[in-house]
């Protein structure tokens, strides 16, 4: 069974206790706002090597770094293979600073997106750009209604009642 599957059975367990799952959830939060405050420390450097390598190399279990390389995959510049992945995976973390931080806003995940490390990346400016952005992309907008008596949308020049609204 792939790393990504065993990770998705642990952490979203139907039958496990919700307390267990809790608590793993909880260490997992904690382990992966270490791997971000790390790695935002050298923004540029693409940190690379097995998942295994990963894992020792960020003081956490194979299954956390199965997690966290879950997470960021979206905000690679170049993704991983995370649905065959292995322990012995070659996996890079080459990440798109702009996007991860939109991804981090767009994951409600406010201990990520509030890092200190962000503050030496981005500007207050420019931060709060980028969250308002990702906010916008996800704000659904309504078209204003037409009215029987307004303008066609059309540009006839009649009512809408009488030309496109029949």
């Amino acid at each position: 069974m792939a790393l990504l599957d065993q990770w998705k059975e642990m952490a979203y367990s139907q039958t496990e206790d919700k307390k267990v799952l809790e608590k793993l959830w909880m260490d997992y939060f904690q382990e992966e706002t270490n791997i971000y405050a790390e790695l935002l420390e050298n923004p540029d450097t693409v940190v690379k090597g097995t998942v295994k390598e990963l894992a020792e190399k960020f003081h956490v279990s194979i299954m956390s770094m199965t997690g966290f390389l879950d997470g960021i995959n979206d905000s690679l510049k170049e993704p991983n293979p995370i649905e065959e992945m292995e322990e012995d995976t070659v996996v890079n973390l080459g990440f798109d600073k702009e996007l991860l931080y939109k991804n981090m806003v767009a994951a409600q995940a406010d201990w990520l997106y509030k890092l200190e490390a962000w503050n030496d990346i981005f500007d207050e400016d420019k931060r709060k750009a980028l969250y308002k952005e990702q906010k916008d992309s996800t704000t659904i907008r309504k078209a204003p209604r037409v009215y029987p008596n307004d303008p066609c949308p059309c540009g006839s020049g009649k009512k809408y009642k009488k030309c496109c609204g029949k």
